[in-house]
């Protein structure tokens, strides 16, 4: 192979990386553009090292181009409370590495097509999905994922005390778990404020309410309110 097909056909993949990897970018996604860019220019590499052994070699790295994309890919999958993060980033990351396998062997108008498929899917189906999680919202309200807020004001010297009566409540809660806890006095240091953002699958709209009234009776305690912020 000469080294100006050599040159262009990691070029190719260079370019067509990086155009999947802008649009990841954009997002503030993990896998953005230079992880995309390297994975494109890393296939294509393989594959072109593999015309040079010759044989059937190049078959032999594709396939092992795919199988070592996906350890790649496990990576960026994350379980985040009753979630999955990560799916579309990883499963970005295997076609980036099938555009860049194909710019390899030369099928340069076959990597084109499959980027602008990639990309397409990416800016056209996120909010052809949104539309259809809101055409589902009310079937599916018992099983999704639930967001709320309880913020809680007392005084400065009860902020312990209130902090883990609210955790024992939360915990006393199977179907309830705690995402974050903040504090801060607003610029008053007498006094604290709490806020505890919680998770759960379907709506707990009693259970917070009960946890708030039995806070709002506790001494030091001035202000208490939960909110739902996602649903």
């Amino acid at each position: 192979m000469a080294i100006s097909v050599f040159i262009l056909r990691l070029l190719l993949a260079f370019a067509l990386g990086a155009l999947i990897g802008v649009e990841r970018q954009v997002r503030q996604k993990s896998a953005g553009l230079r992880t995309n860019t390297l994975v494109c220019i890393g296939a294509a590499g393989f594959v072109l090292m593999s015309y040079q052994i010759g044989g059937t070699a190049v078959g032999r790295v594709a396939s092992y181009v795919v199988s070592g994309i996906g350890f790649l890919g496990a990576g960026v999958i994350m379980k985040d409370g009753f979630s999955i993060r990560g799916l579309n980033t990883a499963a970005t990351i295997w076609c980036s590495a099938s555009v860049g396998s194909m710019c390899g062997v030369g099928l340069w108008k076959e990597a084109i097509v499959m980027t602008v498929l990639i990309v397409g899917a990416h800016l056209l189906l996120r909010p052809l999905g949104s539309v259809i999680n809101k055409l589902s919202f009310e079937s599916e309200s018992d099983s999704s994922e639930v967001h709320y807020e309880i913020i809680v004001g007392c005084k400065e010297e009860v902020e312990n005390a209130i902090r883990v009566m609210v955790l024992q409540q939360l915990k006393s809660q199977k179907d309830l778990q705690m995402r974050s806890l903040k504090s801060s006095d607003n610029g008053n240091p007498a006094f604290s404020y709490l806020k505890f953002e919680i998770y759960c699958i379907g709506r707990k709209d009693e259970v917070l309410e009960q946890i708030t009234k039995k806070v709002s009776l506790e001494f030091g305690v001035s202000e208490v309110s939960w909110e739902l912020t996602t649903y």
